[in-house]
């Protein structure tokens, strides 16, 4: 037995010696290989990864698509001259007059169509002597203003160069609250940046900025210069035209506007094709509807619970009271879309047609009942008619 155990104990010590000799000058020897071969890499062939694809989460590809298609725009305006530099008697107190340094801006615009259109707001061009529009691809082209709408703030310019990148229009109506958008513009003048967020609010309005304000509100960073940019959508399809924010310090505060593109597409088609943007006008002068004013036109409770917008003066001759509007009636729908404050009904009314009769459902004491009434055309601020 003892004899057994020695031959054991001396076999496995040469064992144990030739094992770490061939760990230390040959480890190769001990790797396991499987049976089956080598576990095979998972690699996307050459050209098989679409365009702006990117990891999960990302949102290159929106920037890929929409980047292109989003300008910045340059603008000058001449120094304003002294009424009085010509005056004799002014030269020989005061001497000449340095009419000073030129007036600079800066903004952003879209391309929407490859025959140079370019969709931006009216305070970037606005009273501008010279405009110039530079493409992400470092191309240059002077601008021309097809025509402007003060009342939303939109413009429509126009560019004379080949092979332009165009944004494709999506459908800001179908936008829901949280749905990621990017805000892409030229900020400070830095150059082209991509900045990410959430739809915040829709239809936003009282905010005094346009006339006719129904805003989609977000977080993605808006700065001075991105005024006219793109905000789109995960696919890089338009949403809005970025506008204005809400500010303390001149920054982003994570409170930026954005006008629809539902709102944008209506003034492009208009001011294409007329020159300028029609909009009905009933003359009437509507309220929201509150408790104070049930009491002063004796609106019974059971009919403010209705909703609308109360008319608390019609101008004489006017569509309205053609119509037999009167005050105190209380609006609810107009050709079918229901409102619910002032600025849904001015929205509404200005989409009318002038010279089409168009149906108002009218609540009259406990009485709702529809009336025709034929807009005639609202006329435009007297700047902008200046223009």
């Amino acid at each position: 037995m003892r004899k057994f155990w020695l031959l054991f104990s001396q076999s496995a010590t040469v064992l144990l010696a030739a094992y770490f000799v061939v760990a230390t000058l040959k480890p190769q020897w001990l790797e396991r290989q499987p049976s089956w071969g080598a576990l095979p890499v998972l690699q996307a062939p050459d050209g098989a990864v679409q365009r702006g694809a990117g990891p999960v989460g990302s949102f290159s590809s929106a920037a890929k698509i929409a980047s292109p298609a989003v300008v910045s725009i340059n603008t000058s305006k001449a120094a304003a001259k002294n009424p009085h530099a010509q005056d004799p008697w002014f030269k020989f107190f005061f001497g000449d007059q340095d009419s000073g340094e030129p007036q600079s801006g800066l903004g952003s615009g879209v391309i929407i169509s490859s025959s140079g259109y370019i969709l931006t707001n009216n305070h970037v061009v606005e009273s501008a002597d010279e405009i110039e529009v530079i493409l992400n691809d470092s191309r240059k082209a002077k601008a021309k203003v097809i025509g402007t709408d003060p009342d939303t703030d939109l413009a429509i310019l126009k560019i004379e160069l080949d092979k332009l990148p165009v944004i494709v229009l999506g459908n800001s109506d179908a936008l829901q609250v949280g749905d990621p958008v990017l805000a892409i513009g030229n900020p400070f003048g830095v150059g082209q940046t991509v900045t990410g967020g959430i739809v915040s609010a829709l239809g936003r309005n009282k905010l005094g900025i346009n006339t006719f304000e129904n805003f989609i509100q977000t977080d993605a960073a808006i700065n001075p210069g991105n005024s006219g940019g793109a905000l789109v959508d995960v696919n890089g399809a338009l949403m809005g035209i970025n506008t204005a924010i809400y500010s303390r310090s001149g920054g982003s505060m994570g409170i930026g506007f954005a006008i629809p593109v539902s709102t944008a597409r209506q003034v492009l088609d208009s001011i294409v094709k007329d020159g300028q943007v029609t909009r009905g006008w009933i003359g009437v002068e509507p309220q929201e509807l509150n408790a104070e004013l049930a009491e002063t036109f004796n609106v019974k409770p059971s009919a403010a619970q209705k909703g609308g917008v109360i008319i608390t003066g019609v101008l004489q001759n006017g569509p309205a009271a053609q119509a037999g509007i009167r005050p105190g009636d209380i609006i609810t729908a107009v050709d079918g879309k229901a409102v619910s404050n002032v600025s849904e009904l001015l929205g509404a009314v200005a989409g009318l047609k002038p010279g089409i009769p168009a149906p108002l459902t009218v609540l009259r004491k406990d009485t709702l009942s529809e009336i025709a009434v034929t807009p005639g055309k609202r006329q435009r601020p007297a700047a902008a008619a200046q223009r």
